[in-house]
């Protein structure tokens, strides 16, 4: 069976693995005040340029959008995001489960757009009754997008322009990051994101580790007592060097970066493969995600040995299916694939 559902469905890199092993038996302190995590934060604050950030280890991505957004919130205000966005569509209304409206904004190519933001914002504040309204208190967007497409370094920094014109956060999911940095033609970096972002993450789960997201704060004191509020969301990890070791791993010798390349590579081959047997493209994805339409009974013949993610039904006789690469797909993977199609 080839598996290429998601990009979470190996367990972790060999380094990783290699170095819980060698530190299993160490005594170190809990909660993330060990000193493994502060070699990471040290390493992830040079690769960011951004030598003042305040950097907190989590579990998951869910877990990380809900207990940084009800961070950055006062009990009045929502999250503006797009209406395609993860905490629109696909985290079982978590963001609301926690007292915060999600308030979703038209999307193209499944990124939002300096301008809409501007105008929701503009014409919320001209409403004569926006004291009775939920406030829009920040801006939540990912990189990579839901659609696998990319925001531009030009885009980044109109979205980071308007928030702060309204003084509001910018909050940058990225669970899926190092698949959106290492993607063809991009020109966005981990260096843009912090000129640009007041917090954003580095995913791990997707990105080589068995679990983990970097919470990057670029501007101190921007949120007081996050660590207390971690904890109070039943977020904080007691034995969160376990978090520190994989962020250390995958920010040494440029780790992190050379296998979200290599998923990349593999996304280029499965899309160069898919345009040669002449299938079409629901979404033009330059990063690990490719979104393909397939005929229902050629789909049923390909799901006896092939798993991959359903996306939505185009019409009675297509479905779009998603198909992901990771940091371990392998070029046979995708051969076999192709034997199949």
């Amino acid at each position: 069976m080839q598996h290429f559902d998601s990009d979470y469905m190996e367990g972790a890199h060999p380094l990783i693995l290699q170095r819980l092993i060698e530190t299993n038996m160490e005594k170190t302190p809990g909660y993330g005040c060990d000193y493994y995590c502060e070699n990471a934060r040290d390493k992830i604050r040079k690769a960011c340029n951004c030598a003042d950030a305040e950097i907190h280890f989590l579990v998951g991505g869910t877990q990380t959008n809900a207990t940084v957004i009800k961070a950055l919130l006062r009990s009045y205000e929502g999250v503006l995001a797009a209406d395609s966005g993860h905490i629109s569509v696909h985290e079982a209304g978590a963001i609301e489960a926690g007292g915060h409206k999600v308030l979703a904004l038209p999307q193209k190519d499944g990124k939002i757009s300096a301008e809409i933001v501007d105008n929701y914002i503009n014409i919320f504040n001209k409403d004569a009754n926006h004291a009775h309204m939920v406030k829009p208190g920040l801006v939540y967007i990912s990189y990579p997008t839901e659609y696998g497409t990319l925001y531009s370094k030009e885009e980044l920094e109109q979205l980071s322009s308007v928030c702060k014109k309204h003084k509001i956060p910018l909050f940058l999911d990225g669970a899926r990051l190092g698949y959106g940095l290492m993607a063809k033609d991009s020109d966005v970096t981990l260096e843009t994101i912090a000129q640009n972002c007041d917090v954003f993450y580095i995913g791990g789960t997707k990105v080589g580790a068995l679990f983990g997201e970097a919470v990057v704060i670029t501007k101190p004191n921007l949120i007081e007592n996050f660590f207390t509020i971690i904890k109070q969301q039943g977020a904080l990890l007691a034995k969160g060097r376990l978090l520190g070791i994989q962020f250390d791993t995958l920010f040494s010798n440029n780790l992190y970066f050379e296998i979200s390349k290599h998923a990349i590579d593999m996304a280029e081959k499965l899309k160069d493969g898919f345009a040669k047997k002449g299938y079409q493209f629901y979404f033009e994805s330059p990063t690990n995600q490719q979104f393909i339409i397939l005929e229902n009974k050629k789909m049923e013949q390909l799901e006896q040995a092939v798993s991959f993610g359903f996306w939505k039904t185009l019409d009675e006789e297509h479905t779009v299916a998603r198909f992901a690469t990771s940091w371990a797909t392998q070029e046979t993977d995708i051969d076999h694939l192709f034997e199949l199609l």
